[in-house]
């Protein structure tokens, strides 16, 4: 710590997406970080697909990494809402003033971001399964699983929606709630179907949620929210495993006339997805505690329907170093907060009405159809343009708040 209270050591819980990008990101404010990741193993191979947003590239170029999702990443230049009919419901874009969305896998976001961690000599320790952490007066020691320790100025939490770290900074935190929705997805590399032009489509089906892409190469993806009322576990689902699904999936899309039956019909049952429930994470009412603090899916986790979850998370792994750059590590803690909360959680809300949706009844499914397409066309796009249009300016000196 230096003489006026800035933190000049970090531990980062999490080895995840955030975990590595806060690091990078506060070497680059002068503190040193190191990972510390509870796997004993990469994530390499792991997840699904994902969107990263204009505003998450904004954040990735922040810390010198604008080229990395470029370079894996796939334009998505608008999304197209869809009913179970093929009817048009709606179509957002961001403003032409910013770039195309991406679409990425996760396990090639994981990689990218891994090995640009390991260029900048960023340290990387696995199989440290965080047990409990000591604020010693003068720094915190994390203590893990396999009996060793690790000192720094403070500790920051970057380990998802079961964070060990937040339940530390709060034992009454609330824990994830399951939206009622059961996922999974596919990369199809020659689905042999037209090119959707850049377009990302999102069809509301009679009994459950499909997405699709077709690239220019015929290479696609598709993934489903299928509506499941029981609560289950990623293991449970998996455990019934992939041809089960696949039957359960064409007949939730047999009356649909979208591509779903065809894309789903035409994947091979090895190469279905089972990345199980969707949950939401109730407002989290405490980020920060003494000497440790939390960012991505432990602080604000949105759900995959916003298409902002890792743009969040790395935005906030980003605003989080720079206040420490610039401040107190106490202050900075509650500048970052102060920043960062009014927009994640409004981001949050949009999605979670977007769940909604997803398991609409037969009334709710007609009513929706019929009152979104006239709807959307009094929306102004530049009022929603704000999810998109976030920058981050590094070198701005960060504030604090009282």
């Amino acid at each position: 710590m230096t003489h006026t209270g800035k933190a000049r050591t970090a531990l980062v819980i999490g080895g995840g997406i955030a975990g590595p990008v806060a690091a990078m990101a506060l070497r680059q404010a002068g503190i040193e970080a190191a990972v510390h990741e509870a796997y004993d193993h990469t994530a390499d191979g792991v997840g699904g697909g994902m969107t990263i947003a204009p505003n998450g590239q904004d954040a990735f170029a922040a810390v010198g990494a604008g080229d990395l999702v470029r370079t894996i990443g796939t334009p998505v230049t608008a999304m197209g809402l869809r009913s179970w009919t093929g009817k048009p419901l709606a179509r957002f874009a961001p403003p032409s003033r910013l770039p195309s969305s991406q679409f990425v896998w996760r396990a090639d976001l994981y990689r990218s971001i891994y090995d640009e961690a390991e260029r900048r000599s960023i340290p990387l320790h696995h199989g440290k399964r965080l047990t409990g952490a000591t604020d010693t007066g003068s720094g915190v020691t994390a203590h893990f699983a396999d009996g060793t320790e690790a000192s720094a100025d403070i500790l920051i939490g970057a380990d998802g929606i079961r964070s060990t770290v937040r339940s530390l900074i709060d034992p009454a935190a609330p824990s994830p709630a399951y939206a009622g929705l059961v996922c999974f997805g596919a990369r199809m590399d020659r689905s042999g179907m037209p090119s959707t032009d850049g377009v990302m489509y999102m069809c509301f089906g009679k009994r459950a949620f499909f997405g699709y892409q077709i690239f220019d190469d015929s290479s696609a993806v598709w993934f489903v929210n299928l509506p499941h009322p029981a609560p289950m576990t990623v293991a449970e689902a998996q455990a019934i495993g992939a041809e089960e699904w696949m039957r359960t999936l064409r007949t939730a899309f047999a009356d649909d006339r979208t591509p779903a039956l065809e894309m789903i019909s035409r994947t091979d049952a090895g190469e279905l997805l089972i990345t199980g429930p969707m949950e939401n994470m109730p407002r989290v009412a405490n980020w920060t505690h003494g000497r440790m603090t939390l960012i991505g899916d432990a602080a604000h986790a949105a759900s995959s329907s916003s298409g902002q979850g890792a743009s969040l998370a790395v935005e906030s792994a980003v605003e989080l170093a720079r206040c420490l750059r610039d401040l107190p590590y106490d202050q900075a803690f509650v500048a970052y907060e102060q920043l960062r909360r009014p927009r994640v959680e409004r981001i949050i809300k949009l999605g979670a009405r977007t769940n909604s949706n997803k398991t609409a009844g037969p009334l709710g499914r007609a009513l929706r159809d019929l009152v979104m397409p006239a709807a959307m066309k009094l929306i102004n796009p530049e009022k929603t343009a704000w999810q998109f249009d976030h920058h981050i300016d590094w070198e701005a000196k960060a504030a604090s708040f009282s």
